[in-house]
């Protein structure tokens, strides 16, 4: 998956459906990401919504070195750390609750929703830096290297941060949970 560059590549080309490629693929995993910082949606759906719109109209500044998907995470970060300066406040979001469940035994579905809760409440608690390496590498599904140039570090330290994670992760939930 080339995360919406070859869309990119057909919008510059003058296919006007791309838009709504990259939109369709990219838009709301950035909202989500950007709120992660601003803790509110509304800000953050504006963020992503100007990170977008700058994409297609300044053409000439997404270069194809690094994916779609990291260029545009990389720049909503900017937007949103420079809405937190203007407030006066960094503060990082816990993961929302995936209500996914399907239409299988009550039971298994509380407990699957007791889990889910656990597992946010210890990723809320983990350190900021933490927080978001663990989103951006298992919730965006982005590589090491995309990781750390979102958040502007090498990839030994965003290595290093998931591995304190994990190892953090096991104390607030204990090793049994951990395995499941």
């Amino acid at each position: 998956m080339d995360n919406g560059a070859s869309s990119y590549r057909r919008f510059l080309d003058g296919d006007e459906s791309a838009v709504r490629d990259i939109m369709d693929e990219l838009f709301y995993s950035l909202v989500f990401f950007v709120d992660r910082y601003v803790r509110d949606v509304h800000a953050a759906e504006d963020i992503a919504m100007d990170v977008m719109s700058d994409l297609f109209v300044h053409r000439h500044r997404y270069n194809f070195r690094s994916s779609l998907k990291t260029y545009l995470f990389m720049r909503g970060k900017s937007r949103a750390l420079d809405l937190l300066r203007h407030r006066k406040v960094i503060d990082f979001t816990e993961l929302s609750e995936d209500c996914s469940a399907t239409d299988g035994d009550l039971e298994a579905r509380v407990l699957e929703d007791e889990s889910r809760r656990e597992l946010n409440a210890a990723l809320g608690r983990l350190p900021g830096e933490m927080r978001v390496a663990v989103h951006l590498v298992y919730f965006e599904e982005m590589s090491y290297d995309e990781a750390a140039k979102v958040m502007g570090k090498n990839r030994k330290q965003i290595d290093n941060l998931l591995y304190r994670a994990k190892k953090e992760l096991r104390d607030l939930l204990g090793e049994e949970a951990y395995r499941q």
